[in-house]
């Protein structure tokens, strides 16, 4: 090998290395990326749901979902969910929400929630494939409780019903 033809091969690996650091660095938790690669480490909490009298119906341990990365990724980096286990989706003021089931395995009762608790819608959304219609779940609240599918009606929790959310949960 002549001295041009190693000077080339070395400037080539040499590139070849950094482009190898940057994509590592980009991909890492600290990069700009912002580690979409790494698992997010969800805030935990617990909500409870009354009827519209105050009767305790059910609670809920959720993961909290308060940035929006973390929204954005909600339950699609999740196998399944356990009954009394949720997401809590944790929006700055109450508005219009439409939520899809991106990369889901499973179904999921969607309930939205008004600033002072009250349920104001529930969307019962089925795994991706099996949807009839757009696959989207639009609802108003300033937050949305994502439950395993059919724990509503098993809890018998109904729109106008309440969900309790701890004072330490906050967008």
């Amino acid at each position: 090998m002549e001295w041009p033809d190693r000077d080339r091969l070395v400037t080539l690996v040499a590139l070849g290395l950094v482009v190898l650091a940057i994509g590592f660095w980009a991909l890492s938790p600290t990069g700009p990326l912002g580690g979409l690669l790494h698992p997010l480490d969800y805030d935990q909490s617990t909500v409870t749901l009354a009827d519209e009298n105050g009767t305790e119906l059910a609670t809920v341990d959720v993961r909290v979902a308060d940035t929006e990365r973390e929204r954005y990724v909600g339950l699609s980096k999740t196998d399944s969910l356990a009954a009394g286990d949720g997401m809590l989706f944790v929006f700055p003021e109450s508005d219009r929400h439409e939520f899809v089931m991106r990369d889901m395995d499973f179904p999921l009762d969607i309930v939205f929630v008004a600033p002072n608790g009250t349920i104001t819608t529930i969307r019962h959304a089925p795994v991706p494939g099996d949807a009839s219609g757009d696959g989207s779940y639009p609802g108003t609240g300033q937050y949305v409780l994502e439950v395993p599918r059919g724990y509503t009606n098993a809890t018998g929790i109904e729109v106008g019903d309440r969900v309790v959310v701890p004072s330490n949960v906050s967008a």
